[in-house]
């Protein structure tokens, strides 16, 4: 349950990094910050999967770039289902989506399968 909750402060974590960087995302509270992350986790759960292999034909043809408008979709998502959360348009979320998905990367590199940050030592 430890690590659920870090991948989601994670994801608020890119999720409030994106609203400093791109003008068109806006989150009302910071209450509304940490329901977009979890929000975010159940949609890319549940949601997400089944985008993914419902447009794999064209994911291939595109060499996988189309996965950076499905996940800009999930974003998307979650701005029309929670209230407080706004984003402009189809290209802001496009870069909010990079920017999460590039955080997270960050972290997943710091944090293991356990939830525990990770020393890599030579």
């Amino acid at each position: 349950m430890n690590a659920f909750l870090l991948r989601v402060v994670i994801v608020a974590l890119g999720l409030w990094l994106a609203t400093q960087i791109l003008p068109g995302i806006v989150l009302d509270s910071p209450a509304t910050l940490f329901g977009a992350a979890l929000l975010l986790g159940v949609v890319n759960a549940v949601v997400r999967p089944i985008a993914v292999i419902l447009t794999f034909p064209l994911t291939l043809i595109t060499l996988g770039l189309f996965l950076i408008v499905i996940n800009a979709m999930m974003l998307g998502l979650v701005a029309s289902l929670l209230g407080g959360f706004h984003i402009s348009g189809f290209w802001t979320a496009a870069g909010a989506s990079l920017i999460v998905s590039l955080t997270s990367w960050v972290a997943s590199g710091l944090i293991g399968n356990n939830g525990k940050f990770e020393v890599i030592r030579k």
